[in-house]
């Protein structure tokens, strides 16, 4: 059997580890854990959708855990995200203690950072504690960008997708 391989560049990320180890980094999140590698189609307005729906962190009042699941949609523009190393930023808020809309903006502001995406969202669709249910929509775009009509299409018409996590 031969195998082949893309033309995506991986020699520089270091989460998966060299021989199978992954290094854990959590001590707290912070946008320096999440790992990028360049987009082989920077001219195409696409999306990526990562859902991780076993999101948990503490109440800054009473350090009890909250649950949730955290939606993280962009448009790349020159960089992707990898994807274990998205997973262990979401782990690095297990004992992190934040309000649910701090945490939310707060992730975006950290993938925008390490992405500098053409747009991104991040939707943290929290779990009921106290009979109440907690959303909150965090978005950016980015402005400055030449195609920012053709993105804010796309993004729209995302947006109307009855159900953009199922087949």
């Amino acid at each position: 059997m031969t195998i082949t391989r893309s033309q995506d560049k991986t020699d520089h990320l270091e989460v998966l580890g060299k021989g199978g180890e992954t290094k854990y980094t959590l001590e707290g999140p912070h946008s320096g854990i999440l790992e990028t590698f360049p987009n082989n189609y920077p001219n195409r307005p696409y999306i990526v959708s990562v859902e991780f729906p076993e999101y948990t962190s503490l109440c800054p009042m009473t350090g009890q855990p909250d649950f949730g699941v955290i939606v993280m949609e962009y448009i790349p523009n020159k960089r992707i995200v990898e994807s274990k190393s998205m997973k262990l930023y979401f782990f690095a808020y297990r004992n992190h203690q934040s309000f649910m809309e701090t945490i939310a903006n707060t992730m975006l502001e950290d993938f925008v950072e390490a992405l500098e995406p053409l747009w991104c969202r991040v939707k943290g669709l929290f779990s009921p504690r106290g009979a109440t249910t907690l959303h909150v929509f965090a978005e950016h775009f980015d402005t400055t960008a030449e195609n920012i009509d053709e993105i804010r299409t796309v993004v729209s018409e995302w947006k109307q997708e009855a159900s953009r996590h199922t087949s």
